[in-house]
C-alpha cells in the first residue's frame, strides 16, 4: 500500500513538474505515447522477451544478451523498455530491438494495461531495477522474470529492518543472475536461494565494444605526432575531474591529453579551454589542421569514448569527485592503467580493477600528481598496470553465457 502511495505520489510529482523541467516532459510524454506504440508494433502472434533498462548504462549491460537472443533464438521477438529519458532517447532507434518504449509508472492499472499489451513470454530486468507491481503481476500471470548483473550489498533497503515488504519483489524472480558471492551469501541469508554467480555483462559489451571499435583518424594523427609523448585520455570528465587534473597537464610538457568532457555544452567546453595554458584545439575543428602543433585534443561530440581510449597510454575516469565515477571498464579493456576519484566504492569492478594492480583512486590533486609521475616515468610499471587491467577484464568475462545456459536449457524452451 505504502509502495503504491508512494509510485502515485511520484507520477504525479512528474505531471506537476513537467512544463517546467525537459528531462519530466519527456518522460511523461513517452510514457503517454507508450500504449499506442504497442498498440502499433506489437505482432500478438509472436513471442516477445521484454528487456527492462532504467537508462543508458543498464542498457549496456543488457545488450548483450538482447544481441545473443536475436542471433541464437530467433523465434522470439525483443521489446526494450527504458525508465529514463537519458536511456531512451539515444537508444530509442536501436536496432537490436524489435519494439522501443518508455515503461509506464509502476501503478496497478498501468501495469495491467502494459502487460496486456506487451503479453511477453519472459522478461529480463537489469542490474537495479525492482518494481513491485510490475514484479507481483509478472508472477500471477507465470511470466518467466529474471535479473540480470544484479548486485547486492546489506545497506540496501531490502535488508533494512523496515524492508521485509520490499524483500517480497526478489520473491517474484524465476532467477536472480547476480555479479558476486557476496550477494549470493546475502540473498541466503533472507531464504533467496534462486540465485546463480553470473558475473558482470558489461565485461561482455566492452570485448565486444573493443572488436568493434572504430578507427578516428583524427584522433590517432594527433596521439601518434611522432614526438613520443605519452597520451593521457580523460574520460566523461566534470569540472572537479577538470580543475584537479588539467593543471598537471599545463606544467607537463611530456604529456599530450585528450579530453571527453560528460558534457559539451558551450560554456563546459570554454571553461576547460579557460583552464589550459597549452595549445588545444576542438575534435570538430580538427580534421584539417596540423596536429603537431596542438598538445590537447578535446572531444566535443558524443558516441566516440569507448574508441578513443584505445589511443592512450593511461585512462582518468571522470565523476569520481562528485556522485560516482563513470565506465571505468571501457578503458580497462585496452590494457591501459585507469585512474579515478574517491567515490568509487559502490562500483565493484573499479575495487576489482583496484585489487588487481590496474586502477588507482586517488584523494585530491595532490595523490594524482602523484600517481602520474611514477606511470609516466616507469615504463614498466605503467605497463604491467595495463596489462593487470586488461587480464581482469578478459577473465571476468563470459556472464551473458552463464545466464543464457540456465534461461534456455538444451531443450532451447526458457526454464
Amino acid at each position: 500500500m505504502l509502495y503504491s502511495l508512494a509510485i502515485h505520489l511520484y507520477a504525479l510529482i512528474i505531471e506537476l513538474i513537467a512544463p517546467f523541467h525537459k528531462k519530466a516532459r519527456q518522460m511523461r510524454l513517452g510514457q503517454w505515447r507508450t500504449n499506442r506504440i504497442l498498440r502499433q508494433k506489437i505482432d500478438p502472434n509472436a513471442r516477445y522477451i521484454w528487456f527492462h533498462a532504467a537508462s543508458l548504462g543498464e542498457f549496456e549491460q543488457g545488450r548483450p544478451m538482447m544481441e545473443r537472443l536475436r542471433k541464437e533464438h530467433p523465434e522470439y521477438r525483443v521489446l526494450l523498455t527504458f525508465f529514463s529519458p537519458s536511456g531512451y532517447e539515444v537508444r530509442k532507434n536501436y536496432e537490436g530491438a524489435d519494439v522501443i518504449c518508455y515503461l509506464p509508472f509502476d501503478t496497478r492499472w498501468r501495469v495491467r494495461k502494459f502487460l496486456n499489451l506487451a503479453h511477453p513470454a519472459m522478461a529480463v530486468f537489469i542490474k537495479y531495477e525492482f518494481w513491485g507491481n510490475y514484479l507481483q503481476e509478472l508472477r500471477k500471470r507465470g511470466i518467466p522474470t529474471y535479473i540480470i548483473s544484479a548486485i547486492f550489498r546489506r545497506d540496501q533497503f531490502f535488508f533494512q529492518w523496515f524492508g521485509a515488504s520490499s524483500r517480497k519483489m526478489l520473491h517474484c524472480f524465476t532467477r536472480l543472475f547476480v555479479q558476486d558471492e557476496r550477494s549470493v551469501e546475502l540473498l541466503k541469508e533472507y531464504g533467496i536461494t534462486n540465485v546463480t554467480l553470473a558475473g558482470d555483462t558489461r565485461f561482455d559489451r566492452v570485448l565486444a565494444v573493443r572488436a568493434q571499435a572504430r578507427e578516428l583518424p583524427t584522433v590517432e594523427r594527433f596521439a601518434h605526432d611522432g614526438s613520443r609523448r605519452r597520451v593521457l585520455v580523460a574520460g566523461s570528465s566534470w569540472p572537479a575531474d577538470e580543475s584537479r587534473l588539467i593543471p598537471y597537464f599545463n606544467r607537463h610538457p611530456e604529456l599530450k591529453l585528450i579530453i571527453a568532457p560528460h558534457e559539451i555544452h558551450r560554456e563546459h567546453l570554454e571553461a576547460i579551454e579557460t583552464l589550459l595554458h597549452r595549445p588545444a584545439v576542438r575534435l570538430s575543428e580538427a580534421a584539417d589542421k596540423d596536429l603537431s602543433r596542438y598538445d590537447c585534443l578535446i572531444v566535443d561530440s558524443f558516441g566516440l569514448l569507448s574508441s578513443i581510449y584505445r589511443y592512450g597510454q593511461i585512462a582518468y575516469i571522470g565523476g569520481g569527485f562528485g556522485v560516482g565515477i563513470h565506465n571505468t571498464l571501457e578503458a580497462a579493456v585496452y590494457g591501459i592503467p585507469v585512474l579515478f576519484g574517491p567515490n568509487f566504492k559502490k562500483f565493484k569492478e573499479a575495487k576489482d580493477l583496484i585489487a588487481a594492480g590496474g586502477a588507482f583512486s586517488v584523494e585530491d590533486e595532490a595523490a594524482l600528481a602523484q600517481r602520474l609521475d611514477t606511470l609516466l616515468a616507469d615504463d614498466n610499471a605503467r605497463q604491467q598496470a595495463g596489462q593487470a587491467a586488461g587480464d581482469l577484464v578478459r577473465l571476468s568475462a563470459g556472464a551473458t553465457d552463464i545466464a543464457l545456459r540456465e534461461i534456455f536449457p538444451t531443450s532451447g524452451s526458457p526454464a
